[in-house]
Order: structure tokens, then sequence, then C-alpha cells
């Protein structure tokens, strides 16, 4: 479905074998008109402890528009969820957030979902442009730092080596104990870069000075753009440019393999200076782009115990000031 625009990496055949190496339920659905694939989505059954459920990240790829094919959507979803005897359907899909597609998902029956799902406020630069066009459409100190970063004697290691996926990990750590945060697991790490390494669609890059690694990130190249999706720094170093180093080569290597844009991931929602990701924010955004809000991830109830779920996860929102 690369055809398809939007598009999203969260519904690929990669992204399914993953979550199914990581111990989870997957199924695959295919939506059919008039003897012609209309529509797909990835489901991935969590028997989460607070409620069993299923995710359809970023999805489904389909036309919204097309009435029988949205209800030919709830119906496979109702009845999916129904036979995996799991609460509810949480949706987070590639639907830019607005005031219409809300109203669109309530008269669906869906209800806002506490949490958010994946990347829900993203940061997106177009890249098919020239170096010295991506340059000067960054903050002034960015390109000051990019430019000092190429003279402080890093060098770039990309690969697919699944033995150098703990250093990744153990930089995660790092970084989660910076930014408080929870972190993921090194299987995820791993079971990324067998299936989406495997494909040519994954590189490990790992930035180095004197034989040290600085900072390493999984970045996953999809149809047209590439997505800095897990990554890890030292903090030993405040004063050293190789973050901007990392990000500047990453960009080299997408446009050298031809993609158009190159997706920062998460960015926070409100500019509140105060969020635990305030400073990524702003670091992000120093490199030029635009932010891309996708619609707030959406619960569709299949049974009544959804709701201890919906209130479980209300509170432990506000307990920890998500």
């Amino acid at each position: 479905m690369l055809s398809k625009n939007p598009k999203s990496f969260l519904q690929s055949w990669n992204w399914a074998e993953t979550n199914a190496l990581m111990g989870d339920k997957v199924f695959r659905l295919g939506f059919v008109k008039n003897n012609k694939l209309v529509g797909i989505c990835l489901l991935i059954k969590q028997d989460a402890k607070r409620g069993p459920h299923l995710l359809i990240p970023g999805g489904p790829i389909m036309d919204w528009k097309d009435k029988r094919v949205v209800q030919l959507f709830l119906k496979s979803v109702t009845g999916l969820a129904k036979q995996e005897g799991v609460w509810f359907a949480r949706v987070r899909p590639e639907i830019t957030e607005s005031a219409e597609a809300r109203r669109m998902f309530s008269q669906l029956g869906f209800y806002p979902s506490p949490m958010h799902l994946n990347a829900e406020n993203t940061w997106v630069l177009k890249i098919d442009r020239s170096e010295e066009e991506l340059l000067s459409g960054m903050r002034k100190t960015t390109r000051y730092l990019i430019r000092r970063s190429l003279k402080e004697g890093y060098h770039l290691e990309r690969t697919v080596d699944l033995s150098k996926v703990g250093t990744l990990y153990n930089l995660q750590k790092e970084t989660v104990e910076r930014h408080k945060f929870v972190g993921f697991p090194k299987s995820l790490f791993t079971h990324q870069m067998e299936t989406f390494g495997n494909d040519d669609q994954a590189e490990l890059y790992l930035c180095k000075r004197r034989n040290k690694v600085l900072a390493a990130a999984i970045i996953i190249y999809y149809g047209d753009t590439a997505y800095y999706h897990h990554s890890g720094s030292t903090s030993r170093y405040p004063k050293l440019s190789f973050s901007y180093f990392l990000q500047w080569q990453i960009m080299l290597e997408a446009k050298r393999r031809g993609l158009k844009y190159y997706n920062f991931w998460g960015v926070s929602s409100d500019g509140n200076p105060k969020h635990r990701f305030a400073g990524v924010t702003i670091f992000k955004k120093g490199f030029g782009g635009e932010q891309v809000n996708w619609l707030h991830a959406h619960d569709l109830p299949i049974y009544p115990l959804y709701w201890c779920t919906h209130f479980f996860e209300l509170i432990r929102k506000r307990l920890r000031r998500l």
C-alpha cells in the first residue's frame, strides 16, 4: 500500500513481523471493493492487565470518505475483537488532527483515548533540496553546530549487525534517566533490525569519537521517508556537537537514497517549556520543517469492561503528569 498517501511503516508487513517476534498476536485485514484492494489494516493484540485490546497503529490505510469501506472496517474490527475476547480496539490513524476528524470518529462510536499511541505529534523536514538549501532553512545556532561538528573528529558507522543493538539500548538508558520517560526493551530494537534491517528498510547509526560511541539511532526507511525511530545518547559530554553531526549524516543518507522527507518522530504537542520533551522538541525544530499533528488515539468499546480500562488510564495519566 505504498501507493497510498499518507502512509506509515506502522502498518507495514515488517512492523507486524516485529510485533509477532515480540510475542504479540497480529492480524492483517484487507478490504476489497469491486475486486480491488482498497484498504489494509494491521491489528496487534495486547493482553494487558489493565484490559485486553487491539491496537491499530498508524491505520487503517483507506479512504475515510468511502462510507462502505468504513463500515466494513468497523464490522471487521468488532467481529475480530469479539472473537479474541478483547474489551476494545484502539486506533491512531494517519488523519490530520481537526474538529471535523474528531466529530467523524465520535459519530462512528469512538471515544478519545486516555493515552496516546505512537507519535501523534511529529516534526517533518522536506529533504529533496540541496545541502545549502537545507542548511539555510535551519536555525542559525543549529547550522553553526552542524558545521562545527564536522571539525570535531566524529565518524559514523551504519550497520545491521544485531550484536551492536546493545549499544543503543545502553545509551537509551542514559536518555531515559535524563528525560524521565519509559524506555523500550532491547528485544524491540533487535527485532526491528531483524525485520526491517534484513529488507534494507532500517539501519543502526552509531556516532563515534575516538572509538567511543556517543549516540545511536535506529532509522527506518519506508516509502519516501526516513524515520528517526529510536535513539539514545550519552550525557557525559554536553559541550560536544555529536547530536548535530548524527542528524546531518542521517539527512545525507536519506537524500542519497532518494527520499523526500525526514521524520524526526515525536515532539511535544503544546509548546510547554516545562514539558519533559521540551528540550528535545527545540532541538528537532532547529533543523527546519513543520509539525504534523495526527488525530489523537481513539477507542472503540466492545464490552462495558472497557470503561474500567478507561478510568484506570485516566488516573494513571494524571499521576504521571502525562
